[in-house]
């Protein structure tokens, strides 16, 4: 069976207490789960190199939302659910608008709902992050990549990863910094790319080492590909 490939897509969006209508105190949180056309900051993926990435208008549609079962969660930690929708219903509310994909959810009365409402009302959790997945090799309908004309440091050059279809929300959650973070890869993807671990018993203080100049050389396979279809 194919491995899917999940990414996490964090952004800052004023994650707020949604204000009681008729007095007393509101424990419902909203705000974006994701914003459509904006630009992360500068990621690393193991198969691509370095590059930005950007969530088309139109990736997400209401219909997909809707056939996934989403968890809300505190820093991607499933057992610190605040909220779910299984396909288009439960306790986790949304709606897709021109900056992206808004959600509400009232916070339970357990440890971790009251957690989540004061980290928020005093601003120390602002963010949100959702995973998601898509088919990376469909270059036509899902994912594309274009050239920037920027360069690293290091002389690499960067690309632009535009998302335009995504297949399957797993969860949406809340953190105080939100960031993009690198595609999930198992060992077995790294090895069949030409990049080696060093085998030798390690305690575990110690972690595997990948071989860098194995790693960079796939990098480079990958980008030669890419620019024959930019």
């Amino acid at each position: 069976m194919e491995k899917i490939n999940k990414r996490a897509v964090g952004f800052e969006v004023q994650l707020k207490v949604r204000e009681a209508s008729e007095g007393g105190e509101s424990r419902i949180i909203e705000g974006y789960a994701l914003k459509f056309g904006v630009r992360s900051r500068l990621l690393l993926d193991w198969w691509v190199g370095v590059y930005y990435e950007i969530l088309e208008k139109g990736c997400l549609t209401r219909e997909t939302l809707d056939a996934c079962d989403i968890m809300l969660t505190m820093f991607h930690d499933r057992q610190l659910i605040l909220g779910r929708s299984k396909n288009g219903v439960g306790t986790l509310h949304y709606e897709i608008d021109e900056i992206g994909v808004k959600f509400w959810c009232e916070m339970p009365k357990t440890v971790d709902g009251d957690k989540a409402l004061e980290l928020i009302a005093r601003g120390d959790i602002t963010g949100c992050s959702f995973i998601y997945s898509t088919d990376e090799k469909d270059s036509e309908n899902a994912v594309s990549y274009e050239k920037t004309g920027e360069k690293t440091e290091d002389g690499e050059e960067i690309l632009l990863r535009h998302v335009k279809r995504i297949d399957n929300v797993y969860d949406f959650t809340i953190t105080p910094k939100p960031a993009f973070e690198q595609t999930n890869v198992t060992k077995r993807e790294l090895e069949d790319a030409g990049i080696v671990f060093d085998e030798k018993p390690k305690t575990v203080e110690e972690p595997k080492q990948i071989d860098l100049a194995k790693k960079r050389e796939a990098i480079r396979e990958i980008k030669k590909r890419i620019s024959h279809t930019v």
